[in-house]
């Protein structure tokens, strides 16, 4: 399934866990997102945003995406790579798709609600123009640290 097409840049992700660590100080859900070009060049970085914005759709992949797309004037996000610090849901998973963005690489899986390999696969959808190519698992520990400190203190 894992195709690697450049390689993985950890510093990339170091910067969507700095963001979901910000987003888990604003009290939201502790993920970050970070789009780069085919050269790894930034885009648009990005942390959950639904409870300050009152928007079920204020996740950062999605709010990566908007931003992305309102910079490059065009909704079209071929040739780039998404980091970002848990699996995408079904709705930013289903967005990364429409923006054909060629590849993800996530930090921790989502059991609940992952939708790149944990609990589906939107990306192995054979019926789907695009289909990015998907990896997990990069600083998944500290990804999956982060999530569980962030719900252990709600408790």
């Amino acid at each position: 399934m894992i195709q690697p097409w450049q390689p993985v840049d950890i510093g990339h992700m170091g910067r969507a866990l700095a963001l979901a660590r910000r987003a888990g100080r604003l009290g939201e859900v502790p993920v970050g997102a970070v789009l780069v070009d085919q050269v790894g060049r930034l885009i648009a970085a990005e942390h959950n945003r639904s409870i300050l914005a009152c928007d079920p759709t204020a996740h950062a992949e999605v709010l990566c995406l908007r931003a992305a797309a309102a910079i490059l004037g065009n909704y079209r996000l071929t040739g780039t790579t998404l980091y970002v610090s848990l699996e995408p849901c079904p709705m930013c998973a289903g967005a990364l798709v429409w923006a054909r963005v060629k590849r993800v690489v996530f930090g921790a899986s989502d059991p609940k609600a992952g939708a790149l390999g944990s609990v589906m696969d939107v990306a192995a959808q054979p019926e789907l123009n695009h289909r990015p190519m998907v990896e997990g698992g990069l600083l998944a520990e500290e990804s999956a640290l982060l999530l569980r400190g962030f719900f252990a203190s709600r408790r």
